[in-house]
């Protein structure tokens, strides 16, 4: 199994199925991209996002041990700054 492949494939799936018509919107392979890869031992993670303007972000996990994927998809509301400087609020 191509993993990168499979997820690229879960993503484009995911994100056709999601799709509003009244947006006259459309997505392909080329409109998915990798954000980050990481593998451990038998287990692999990866953060994908696509072209389209959603604000969609997704993770697809694969469980090497249960030859298992997951799929999770999540809409980015904000993103807030926060200072770590001692002493500021």
């Amino acid at each position: 199994m191509d993993y990168m492949k499979k997820a690229k494939e879960l993503v484009l799936d995911y994100a056709r199925k999601h799709l509003d018509p009244a947006d006259n919107v459309s997505i392909d392979m080329d409109g998915v991209f990798v954000v980050w890869f990481g593998k451990t031992l038998h287990h692999a993670k990866t953060l994908l996002s696509t072209t389209l303007p959603d604000g969609m972000y997704y993770e697809v996990t694969f469980n090497g041990v249960k030859n298992e994927i997951y799929l999770d998809a999540y809409k980015k509301f904000e993103n807030v700054c926060v200072s770590t400087e001692v002493g500021e609020e």
